[in-house]
């Protein structure tokens, strides 16, 4: 996959994500100025498509958890996913 920004943070990885929001399927689809992109099926109201963001991040890099840290509001958004290494985030990302 293109050229993601990952950091290594205290108990985990620091993802930036591109978002969005109501798309037909939820699916990661690959790089996006830096992000990995995501499309959600569920819309930008009511934190419904950050929420189903948090699930396809968890599911998707099999960490024990994903917390939106910036971006709550914008397509674009870093999140924590804990429970997993640079190492391990970079090796998801190239497979």
């Amino acid at each position: 996959m293109a050229e993601i920004a990952l950091r290594e943070h205290d108990g985990g990885v620091v993802v930036d994500v591109w978002v969005v929001p109501g798309a037909s399927r939820t699916e990661v689809v690959g790089a996006h100025d830096g992000a990995l992109k995501i499309r959600v099926a569920a819309p930008p109201e009511g934190g419904k498509a950050n929420r189903a963001v948090r699930e396809v991040l968890v599911e998707y890099f099999d960490c024990t958890d994903a917390t939106l840290v910036r971006g709550a509001t914008s397509r674009r958004k870093q999140w924590l996913l804990s429970g997993i290494g640079l190492p391990a985030a970079l090796s998801i990302l190239l497979n």
